[in-house]
């Protein structure tokens, strides 16, 4: 939504749905300054007003110097016009969207570890085929399936290998940028 002192500053009507708890899944991209304790003072903001982080996801952009903070969280709980005011307040911050879920291309990684004894394999085989996964590590016992994708898709696989035998998962957390305009 914009940096300080900008015409792209929020703006707590362009928030009103919010305010009403409509249970929105919110996606904020924050561009923060590339500095030691950045993430802590944003973690601890949100965590001072009783919001939940679903998701956390922090890394390099296309200047060294900037870092992307991309946090998912639902509306639902809280209204969350009061504390991207006080994100603006931070000085490490650069610029804060609430990206529209509709206007935005999200993203999530996925690393599965199920049991895949010689009877159920090739099943198991053909769901990571069907969800276009990739099989990145292969034991006796186990196989470990990586997945990209929509939380959706992701949550999907999760629930058609579970039944199997899930020995370990690890999620990334979501990652997301605008879709282009068409006239860009």
């Amino acid at each position: 939504m914009g940096e300080p002192g900008t015409s792209e500053l929020v703006k707590l009507e362009d928030l009103e749905a919010s305010r009403t708890l409509t249970g929105r899944k919110h996606i904020l991209s924050l561009m923060v300054e590339n500095k030691p304790g950045v993430l802590a003072r944003i973690a601890g903001l949100f965590s001072r007003r009783g919001f939940n982080i679903d998701t956390l996801a922090v890394g390099p952009t296309e200047d060294p110097n900037i870092s992307r903070i991309t946090l998912t969280l639902d509306g639902a709980v809280h209204p969350i016009d009061q504390v991207t005011k006080q994100l603006h307040k931070l000085v490490n911050v650069i610029k804060i969207r609430d990206m529209e879920p509709d206007q935005t291309v999200a993203r999530e990684m996925a690393l599965f570890r199920v049991n895949a004894a010689v009877e159920n394999r090739q099943e198991i085989m053909q769901f990571a085929e069907i969800f276009d996964a990739k099989i990145v590590d292969v034991s006796r016992r186990s196989l470990t399936i990586e997945v990209t994708g929509t939380a959706d898709k992701i949550d999907s696989f999760e629930n058609m290998i579970r039944p199997h035998g899930l020995i370990e998962m690890a999620r990334t957390g979501e990652v997301a940028i605008s879709k282009a305009r068409p006239d860009n």
